[in-house]
């Protein structure tokens, strides 16, 4: 006898989300539900992204259904993309029409975090998404010239009756930049307050429309801008990048840590380990990892972190985000192919 997918859910209503208090079909946390004569298998989003929570999840999930229906076999597979009740899109009032809000953060400056993030944008337009890009990087706004829009302004328009911002595109990707609203030359000096009032600005007074996924390039760092950020802001997850140094690792560990605090539940969805080695145009079997090997792969097993992409040292990464135009647009190149697995590995991750 084959079960119907009400008998599952009805099931399945008796497991409650312990931090939402209700339970997973009330919330709508189950998706993807398969059913055949010997199996059961289906997504469910968790609000703590924790192992131990996870499993916790996972083996209620089984003990209600088995304990009704014997002899069926249960496949969960969790999707750690935090608090579904506040974060997905049917519940925010914050740009509703975005699947995926995705920060991309670093413990210390110079690691590539907004080169990072600029490829994964222009590499999900690649492949087919529609994509948004927050340059929240208050002090340091360098999205706007790695998209060659230094000089552009986004719009004003009356829409249902407010007078919202429209994103500036380049290259596919809807882009808004603390950078469109300060001189090329003048220094952001900014307090706190000051910089997450114009923060929540560019999410609330903005037309976003319909968009797969949103990346935001956070300043480096674990400062309170993040707080502010992640506190009005319902991102799905969290990216961080770290070169494979000691000292770059240190930092991308507090950076996980603030992300994974209980006061802010983000999920970190991956590391990305930049310059991971550096391949001289003469030699091009040879690498050399001149800032050491495997140090974020290493840490991402260490922690439990997926490790989503090690991306090479290459001079002409640099020199198409002066250009104004991502390395990945360059599909064939070594670094390009990179940055296209990076993506595929996130694409799945965050179930596109």
């Amino acid at each position: 006898m084959i079960l119907t997918e009400e008998q599952v859910k009805h099931a399945l209503s008796f497991v409650i989300e312990p931090d939402l208090k209700k339970d997973i079909i009330e919330l709508n946390l189950v998706s993807n539900l398969e059913i055949t004569e010997n199996k059961i298998a289906f997504k469910l989003a968790v609000s703590n992204p924790a192992m131990h929570n996870k499993k916790r999840m996972e083996e209620a999930c089984v003990h209600h259904i088995t304990k009704t229906y014997s002899g069926v076999e249960v496949e969960v597979e969790i999707i750690p993309l935090g608090d579904a009740k506040t974060r997905s899109p049917e519940h925010r009032t914050i740009m509703p029409g975005v699947k995926h809000i995705i920060a991309v953060s670093s413990g210390k400056g110079g690691v590539g975090k907004s080169t990072i993030t600029a490829n994964l944008a222009a590499a999900m337009v690649l492949k087919g998404y529609k994509v948004g890009l927050v340059d929240a990087d208050i002090y340091g706004p360098s999205i706007p010239m790695m998209f060659d829009v230094i000089h552009e302004k986004p719009e004003i328009k009356e829409i249902d009756g407010k007078q919202l911002m429209i994103p500036v595109e380049s290259h596919g990707v809807k882009i808004l930049s603390i950078g469109f609203f300060a001189d090329i030359n003048q220094a952001v000096i900014w307090r706190g307050p000051m910089a997450g009032k114009a923060l929540n600005q560019m999410f609330r007074d903005v037309h976003w429309g319909d968009l797969d996924v949103v990346f935001i390039d956070l300043p480096p760092g674990t400062g309170d801008i993040h707080l502010t950020l992640v506190n009005s802001v319902p991102v799905s997850g969290a990216i961080v990048v770290s070169t494979p140094q000691a000292v770059a690792l240190a930092d991308a560990k507090k950076g996980v840590n603030m992300f994974l605090n209980p006061n802010l539940k983000i999920p970190v969805i991956g590391l990305v380990e930049n310059m991971s080695w550096f391949t001289p145009a003469e030699l091009p079997d040879n690498k050399y990892y001149i800032f050491g090997r495997d140090g974020a792969k290493n840490l991402a097993e260490e922690i439990n972190v997926p490790l989503i992409g090690q991306i090479p040292l290459v001079q002409s990464i640099r020199e198409a985000g002066d250009a104004g135009r991502p390395a990945v647009l360059q599909e064939t190149t070594p670094q390009a192919l990179a940055i296209l697995e990076m993506t595929n590995k996130l694409e799945k991750i965050i179930n596109l």
